[in-house]
């Protein structure tokens, strides 16, 4: 299990940003790593690196889309109820 994946279940959004910063950086250093020359057992550990990093992100994407949602919605509640607010001179 990741930490990223782990923080996500454990609702913790504010450090995800930065563990998924390093994280592409990662996964970019993989890539690169995989284009030299590397015998076949190695390709397989970098491969089977990426592949685990990517199920990892996969899981905290599907943990942080019902949040940003849910975000999205309170958003546009607040909106609203200010827009009603402005329009009928009452407090929101």
């Amino acid at each position: 299990m990741s930490l990223m994946a782990a923080l996500a279940r454990a609702g913790e959004w504010d450090r995800l940003p930065q563990l998924e910063a390093r994280c592409a950086a990662l996964v970019d250093r993989l890539k690169a790593i995989g284009a030299v020359s590397l015998d076949a057992a190695q390709l397989a550990q970098v491969r089977s690196l990426i592949a685990s990093i990517h199920a990892d992100q996969d899981e905290v994407c599907g943990l942080v889309k019902p949040q940003l949602e849910r975000l999205v919605a309170k958003m546009a509640q607040l909106q609203n109820r200010s827009e009603l607010g402005k329009a009928y001179g009452l407090p929101y």
